[in-house]
């Protein structure tokens, strides 16, 4: 299968994933500590962001713990950095675990492209 096919295969898998609803504070969040890329939507499920794991020990548990805790520029830029208005408005996410770098690096992108999410301007 050629690496292009790979991807769009992946994006299919990612698309097709449930969202899950930001935790309301306290409560646990549902998430993986493998790498991956995430879509956060609001409650229209329309992609706010995209993103992806390339560091952390933790991650994909730890990037949407970042982005609660106002630690990203998607959320310094969306919502002022007050990252708690993920938890407010019905705002959720989905994922998809991968541990390619390469393949994680270019589903982004291309999640990217055919998501258009709204904080790209």
């Amino acid at each position: 299968m050629k690496e292009s096919e790979i991807i769009k295969k992946l994006y299919k898998d990612l698309v097709t994933q449930s969202f899950h609803k930001f935790p309301q504070q306290r409560k646990p969040l549902v998430a993986p500590k493998k790498k991956g890329v995430y879509v956060i939507a609001n409650q229209k499920k329309v992609a706010l962001h995209v993103g992806q794991t390339p560091r952390g020990k933790c991650g994909i548990h730890q990037r949407l713990r970042n982005h609660l805790n106002g630690r990203s520029s998607f959320v310094r830029s969306y919502f002022n950095g007050d990252g708690t208005n993920l938890r407010r408005g019905g705002n959720c996410y989905k994922y998809l675990a991968v541990e390619n770098d390469r393949k994680r690096s270019l589903l982004e992108a291309y999640a990217t492209g055919c998501l258009c999410p709204k904080h790209i301007g």
